[in-house]
């Protein structure tokens, strides 16, 4: 039986009885914790069922693995992203420091506009950042991506206009 013939539940289910092990310790080789490695391949396998059934898979170690390392590069980016908003503040002495309800807002905000960014194609994306996380003129975010500053407004515009929306409804 293929996995085309059974429920794609139940495909998907007997793909995670055969791998979710392996893909743990695999994971763990990466992160700080088999919890942490644990979480990562659990939601690897909720990504693979949400996804419309399809013909069986060739290579389910491949497809579980790239599925996961995303997840795990986007908890590094949240992560990091964390880190230096909590640093900005730490720096900025004469700042009074958020109440923890603010720092919690302002923490689910970034993650938003960070998934809002994952949405982008990799150069306007990246255009995007290098202007204003970096402060790159557009000159130099040309110079940097090896891209024309026309290519870079024409990048800006399109990240303004699919922000823009998310702006309007409050998320920053």
């Amino acid at each position: 039986m293929s996995g085309a013939d059974i429920p794609h539940s139940d495909y998907v289910g007997g793909l995670f009885r055969s791998h979710y092990g392996w893909l743990c310790a695999r994971l763990h080789r990466h992160l700080d914790s088999i919890a942490s490695a644990e979480d990562i391949a659990a939601d690897a396998f909720v990504q693979l069922l949400g996804t419309p059934p399809a013909a069986p898979i060739r290579e389910p170690r491949a497809l579980l693995t790239t599925i996961a390392q995303r997840s795990m590069y986007q908890r590094w980016r949240r992560r990091d992203l964390e880190r230096a908003y909590l640093g900005a503040l730490q720096q900025d002495e004469q700042h009074q420091a958020p109440s923890p309800e603010d720092r919690a807002e302002m923490l689910e905000a970034l993650q938003h506009v960070d998934h809002l960014l994952d949405a982008l194609p990799a150069k306007v994306k990246a255009t995007f950042l290098l202007s204003r996380v970096n402060g790159l003129t557009y000159p130099q975010i040309a110079a940097e991506l090896g891209i024309s500053q026309r290519s870079v407004c024409d990048y800006m515009a399109k990240s303004f206009e699919y922000l823009s929306p998310a702006a309007t409804d409050g998320a920053f």
